[in-house]
């Protein structure tokens, strides 16, 4: 009905008139054809000739008209322009096949539409989504066009001909720039440079406070600056920052020496010498994806066991204990006493047994056994190991919950979980209804959920009389516990530790590392039979210090005896990390080189020498650049004696300090910073205002984080719209806490609801929680890189991430396609695990689970509006510039936009290696940044200089010959 109602709207106007009307179709023939366009004359008016430029005959680049139509040819065109006697016409603008215009009665309709909305004069209609942002409704018939390209030269030097000769009018392209560059159109997001500040106006609630939250610097975790032990730790992080230039330039002239073409030789007759045998071996070299370091291999063999071997029964084990002697006093201490504080060395079975004796008590006919563990990894294997000696499966009388994965059931009594769970679980349900006794386990780690935990449980203790809360602790500060709980009892299970002879370095060791190895060695070769504990600071130090020690071993030869090597840390798989269990061979000696995950949640029977060179990686927030950052740091008095305390457990040990007993006194503190004086309080400040914990600095912490911490995450919840101007939570807020994630993350999640994106965002979230995707073996690095590269997307990381598990998906979640992409099917598998949690939450609060489809700008806008906060500015010197706190970073190597360096991007991370590196980058369109966060961003004022042009210096380009000031007049006086 509506094409004849058009043909018939045709028929009658041309009945009317005896000239063309502007957007109509007509029917025409090809007159002349030249490389610019062609003339079509009208056939319903004699005589009537107009031009079809070549830009106005396709959607796609044509550069010659003579390639799309000819001469005769019957086409379909439709008035774009008449200027007097000449005509404009559009081929691209009609179907060809039905002569139905592609965008109809356009200017009719925006008259009809202006007379019945007069509103809509001003703009697009917009309305106010859940998460707060402002949705423009996209007009349906324009959102198919695509991105407007810049005019080339060739097009400029056409389209002002033709604008001279008369033929075409000016007034039909009103942004070409005859004295500029000649623009025609432009592109998304360069219609103008638009210069982005950061909005000064400070949240009502926080007035005059917020310049201390701008002016604070990073936490100070070193007790004495100066010392030997940051010396240390300064000199190792930059041996760290040397190898991987080291191992990155490597990698650069191995790429560079593959042939980018393997087929050529096989096609040349004449391949030059050698080429032919080179590509013969590269066509091959991608079959084994997973091959690990030799290091590796001999550390954990082809077949895998699983736990500590013994020849004693379950109940024999548990039997043997220190707490099993203590069993009828604890129970008695547990029923007298509301509060409990029990101090027990590792290695006592406070964690495994505690619980078991209370369910034999008949503490789980009240309600669950609940225990807090301050790592997953702990979580899932204590409850593995309970489970067994409960004699039930995992997830039903016993099981575990962490986050992303629920391995409870309705007959769980002895439930392990992280503490982070257990603070969930009082945002349900504030009296924690469902627990007859709450066990924080491990509680001198002080994370930042055990913090928030020991006020929360200390208010409801007082409400819950019948509730029982026991705090147990590895180290010796249990009165404090005791004074911040009431001044409660301590019950004190005597460890079985042997005495400890403790041995310091004569001299401060400047490099740590290499001091450890050489001590390993030394034990090994000089030292009775004992198995060695090594203590290095995270996974990247433990896999260089084990590639070491087995060249080392290897260049000593067979007659020295074998050191079985064995690394830990949490990213390691758990059938791996359970080798360390073990008991060496006879005339054998273990070496198991781990992080402070061995220090207290790890207990390793059979180790007599323990290595400390006393530093570890802490998480450490830094206000101004609003990121945490993992810092290599000396240790706490408290840690250097729980990690001697390893080697007593067996027999009579030693332990080598690899630091002064000078550095011991006087460098370390007594006890290490709680981890919430010193970590971003973001997702704990909106977790507590979900709580109705409204004023938080005057919250009964043990230990209160420092107010201008509070005061900087407020100010970044506010930003979000989690708070309103009084510092309430907002309907957002109350949405965004729903989800177990960093509050960026739940407003980009949320936004992506708003802009119809849902769907893909969820995969993201799910992918970027996960960790490490890709896989890149130390010998198959540049078939690795290569691989990844194919599912590079020009939009960015996050998008790649997509694209990896879109692929996966399609694959029907294939194992072994992950194997011959070089990808992770651990990680992937993680991340589907994810997203159906979180899809699980969508569920339940009714939120609309959408795909953009190829829509991927939707994509990136609602990953700007949780992470704008990370937008970035390329730099016309180097690299890019933060918005922030104009901090230099760089786009990092394995990046898809690492070769297209965009202007404008948004990252997830900021990791310190060789450069400030930003990780999982995405393009995006500077007015996004103003459009999503008002609150945070605003367009400078065009009158004044901006703050960023103000701090702009003029630096002369590179001299090899000269010094950088060379040029200043000052200088060639002097």
């Amino acid at each position: 009905m509506g094409d004849r109602r058009g043909e018939r709207h045709q028929r009658t106007g041309r009945s009317h008139s005896d000239e063309p009307e502007l957007y109509k179709v007509y029917k025409g023939r090809v007159s002349r054809v030249m490389d610019s366009g062609c003339f079509v004359q009208l056939q319903d008016f004699r005589g009537k000739e107009g031009l079809v430029h070549v830009s106005q005959m396709a959607s796609r680049r044509i550069t010659n008209a003579k390639d799309f139509v000819k001469r005769d040819q019957e086409v379909y065109v439709k008035v774009i322009s008449i200027s007097g006697q000449k005509l404009s016409f559009s081929i691209r603008d009609v179907d060809q096949d039905t002569g139905k215009d592609l965008l109809p009665l356009k200017k009719s309709l925006e008259d009809d539409s202006l007379r019945a909305n007069p509103a809509s004069a001003n703009g697009p209609t917009t309305r106010t989504g859940i998460s707060g942002i402002r949705i423009v409704e996209e007009d349906n018939s324009g959102s198919s066009r695509r991105p407007l390209k810049r005019m080339s030269s060739p097009e400029k030097w056409e389209t002002k001909q033709l604008i001279a000769s008369g033929v075409l009018s000016v007034k039909e392209y009103p942004s070409f720039d005859d004295e500029g560059d000649g623009l025609l159109y432009q592109e998304e997001g360069a219609e103008e440079e638009l210069e982005i500040e950061m909005n000064e106006d400070e949240p009502p609630f926080l007035q005059g406070q917020t310049r201390y939250s701008v002016d604070m610097s990073p936490v100070k975790i070193f007790k004495n600056p100066e010392g030997s032990l940051s010396r240390a730790a300064a000199l190792q992080s930059a041996l760290i920052k040397e190898r991987r230039e080291v191992r990155e330039q490597q990698q650069r002239t191995m790429l560079d020496s593959i042939p980018k073409d393997l087929n050529r030789p096989w096609e040349d007759p004449m391949p030059e010498s050698g080429e032919r045998h080179l590509a013969q071996e590269l066509r091959g070299v991608g079959l084994s994806a997973y091959d690990m370091p030799e290091w590796k291999k001999e550390a954990y063999g082809k077949a895998l066991t699983f736990g500590q071997k013994s020849k004693l029964s379950i109940q024999e084990q548990r039997q043997s204990l220190p707490i099993y002697k203590l069993k009828k006093e604890l129970i008695q201490a547990v029923h007298d006493n509301q509060v409990l504080v029990v101090i027990g060395e590792t290695g006592s079975g406070k964690t495994t047994q505690v619980t078991q004796y209370l369910a034999e008590a008949g503490y789980t006919t009240k309600g669950k056994i609940g225990c807090t563990q301050p790592r997953r990894v702990a979580a899932m294997s204590v409850a593995k190991r309970v489970a067994e000696e409960f004699g039930c499966r995992l997830g039903e009388e016993v099981g575990y919950a962490i986050r992303f994965e629920d391995c409870t059931g309705p007959d769980t009594v002895i439930k392990y979980m992280t503490d982070g769970m257990l603070l969930r679980e009082i945002l349900i349900d504030e009296n924690l209804s469902q627990y007859s006794v709450v066990m924080l386990d491990e509680a001198h780690e002080r994370t930042i959920h055990t913090d928030v935990l020991f006020g929360l449980l200390k208010q409801l203790v007082k409400r819950r009389p019948d509730m029982r809360l026991i705090v147990t602790s590895a180290t010796l500060d249990a009165e404090k516990f005791s004074g911040y709980f009431f001044n409660c009892n301590i019950f004190t299970i005597p460890g079985r530790t042997y005495p400890v002879e403790i041995l310091y370095t004569k001299q401060p060791e400047t490099d740590y590392l290499d001091a450890a190895l050489i001590t390993v060695l030394q034990i090994h070769l000089t030292e009775p039979e004992g198995d060695v504990l090594l203590f290095l600071t995270g996974q990247e130090e433990i896999d260089f210090a084990c590639q070491c020690l087995y060249e080392r071993m290897k260049a000593l030869g067979k007659n020295v005896p074998e050191l079985i090597i064995l690394p830990v840390y949490s990213a390691l798989p758990s059938e791996m990390q359970s080798r360390i269990f073990e008991p060496a061979p006879p005339g054998k000696r273990k070496v198991v080189v781990a992080t402070n995950i061995a220090e207290a949640s790890l207990t390793i029977d059979g180790i007599f020498y323990v290595v400390d060179p006393g530093f570890a990686k802490q998480n450490v927030y830094n206000p101004k650049q609003g990121l945490d950052s993992l810092v290599i740091t000396p240790i706490s008095q408290a840690s250097a004696k729980q990690r001697a305390g390893r080697a007593g457990r067996t027999g009579p040990g030693k332990c080598y300090r690899l630091y002064t007993e000078s550095a011991y006194r006087n460098e370390m503190s007594p006890t290490s910073i709680p981890e919430i004086q010193r970590i971003n309080l973001g997702m704990t400040t909106l977790t507590m205002k979900a709580m109705g914990i409204n004023d938080l600095l005057s919250f009964d912490f043990m230990d209160p984080p420092p107010p201008q911490a509070l005061i900087s995450a407020m100010e970044q919840l506010y930003s979000l719209g989690a708070l309103d101007e009084e510092g309430l939570l907002t309907k957002l807020g109350r949405k965004m806490a729903e989800f177990p994630l960093e509050p960026p993350l739940s407003k980009m999640l949320l936004a992506s609801v708003d802009l119809g994106c849902s769907d893909e965002i969820l995969t993201i979230i799910a992918m970027i929680q996960t960790g490490n995707i890709f896989y890149r073996p130390r010998e198959k690095q540049a078939q690795a890189d290569q691989k990844r590269a194919k599912f590079f997307q020009p939009e960015g990381d996050h998008l790649t991430l997509l694209a990896v598990y879109e692929a996966w998906k399609a694959k029907n979640f294939s194992g072994p396609w992950c194997f011959e992409n070089f990808i992770q099917s651990r990680s992937l598998r993680r991340a589907q695990d994810v997203r159906k949690q979180l899809l699980s939450i969508m569920d339940k609060y009714k939120l609309d689970v959408v795909s953009a489809g190829k829509n991927f700008t939707k994509i990136r806008k609602a990953i700007t509006a949780g992470f704008f906060f990370h937008a970035a500015r390329k730099d016309p010197q180097e690299g890019y510039r933060t918005l922030v706190e104009n901090q230099p970073v760089y786009i990092h190597p394995s990046s898809a936009l690492f070769q297209r360096q965009p202007d404008w991007v948004i990252y997830h991370e900021l990791v310190m290696t060789t450069k400030e590196y930003m990780r999982e980058v995405t393009v995006i369109d500077p007015k996004w940044l103003v459009e999503l966060a008002p609150r945070f961003f605003k367009v400078a004022d065009p009158t004044k200089m901006s703050k960023r042009k103000r701090q702009e210096r003029i630096e002369p380009l590179y001299d090899r010959y000269h010094e950088p000031n060379s040029w200043r007049l000052s200088k060639r006086r002097a």
